[in-house]
C-alpha cells in the first residue's frame, strides 16, 4: 500500500506518495493555478496515485480555492481529504505565537520536519513565492518567523510596475554594480537578498543568543547557499516530509 500527501503553494503544488517506511517513492509538481482544471486533476492522479493508494490523503495548503477544488475532485473518487490544520497539530509541535490560524500550513510542516530530523534549534529559510524565515527551538516549539517578498515575485512586480525595467533571470554574477539595466537589476537583487538573508540570520541569532541549524529549501536554496555567511544545509523535501510526519502521528496511528 502507498500513501499520498501534498503541498499546495501559491506557485506550485507538489504531491508525493510514500511507503510504509515513510519514505517518499514518487513526486509530481504542477502549477497551482492549473489545479482547478479537470484535465490536470486527472494528470495528478495518473502520476502519483495507484490501485493500492490508501483512502486518507493529507495536504498542507496556503491556497484555499485550489485546495477546495482538489478536495472535491478526490472526494468524488472516494478519498478522505484532510488539511493539516484540521488535525490536532499541537500534539506534535507547540505553536508559541499569537494568531495560530494565520500561520501557513507549509511553515508548520517545515518546522515539524526540521526538528524531527535534526533534533536541535532550527532556522528554516524557504525561498518560495515569499521568502520566509521560521524558528523552532528545543524541545519542538515554533517561536515565530519573518516573511519577506520572494525573489521571483519581486522581479515580476518590478517589471509590471515600471515602463522600462525588463524581466530577467537572476544569475550568479558577482559584479557589485552593472554596466547596463539587466546587470544593474541583477546586482540589486543578488546583493539585496544576500544582505537581507544574512542580516536577518544575524539579528535572530544575536537577539536569542541561540545557535541555529540553518536549513534552506525552495527554488533559490541552492543559488543563495554560497552567499550565506553561516553554514547551512539544503533540504528540498522538508515540507513534504513534515506533512508525512503529521500523517504518521495523527492519521496513521488511527489506522493501525
Amino acid at each position: 500500500m502507498n500513501y499520498i500527501v501534498g503541498d499546495i503553494g501559491n506557485t506550485l503544488t507538489k504531491v508525493s506518495s510514500f511507503n510504509e517506511k515513510f519514505k517518499i517513492t514518487k513526486s509530481f509538481s504542477i502549477e497551482t493555478d492549473k489545479i482547478n482544471k479537470l484535465k490536470y486533476q486527472k494528470i495528478l492522479i495518473d502520476k502519483v496515485f495507484s490501485k493500492s493508494t490508501n483512502k486518507k490523503i493529507l495536504f498542507s495548503s496556503v491556497v484555499p480555492k485550489a485546495y477546495k477544488s482538489i478536495k472535491l475532485y478526490l472526494r468524488r473518487k472516494k478519498y478522505n481529504i484532510y488539511e493539516i490544520k484540521d488535525l490536532k497539530i499541537e500534539k506534535i509541535i507547540r505553536l508559541n505565537i499569537k494568531k495560530k490560524n494565520e500561520l501557513g500550513s507549509d511553515r508548520i510542516a517545515n518546522a515539524i520536519a526540521s526538528y524531527d530530523k535534526y533534533k536541535t534549534n532550527c532556522l528554516i529559510i524557504d525561498f518560495g513565492t515569499a521568502t520566509t524565515f521560521d524558528i523552532v527551538n528545543r524541545p519542538g516549539v515554533y517561536e515565530g518567523g519573518v516573511i519577506a517578498p520572494g525573489v521571483n515575485l519581486s522581479i515580476n512586480n518590478l517589471n509590471k510596475s515600471t515602463a522600462l525595467l525588463p524581466a530577467f533571470i537572476l544569475k550568479d554574477n558577482k559584479k557589485l554594480y552593472g554596466k547596463n539595466t539587466k546587470e544593474a537589476l541583477n546586482a540589486g537583487f543578488l546583493w539585496g537578498y544576500q544582505g537581507l538573508i544574512n542580516n536577518l540570520i544575524k539579528k535572530i541569532t544575536s537577539s536569542s543568543k541561540i545557535k541555529y541549524k540553518i536549513i534552506l529549501t525552495g527554488g533559490y536554496a541552492g543559488f543563495f547557499k554560497k552567499f550565506i555567511d553561516k553554514n547551512s544545509t539544503i533540504d528540498t523535501n522538508i515540507t513534504i516530509n513534515g506533512i508525512i510526519k503529521v500523517y504518521k502521528k495523527l492519521l496513521w496511528k488511527k489506522m493501525n
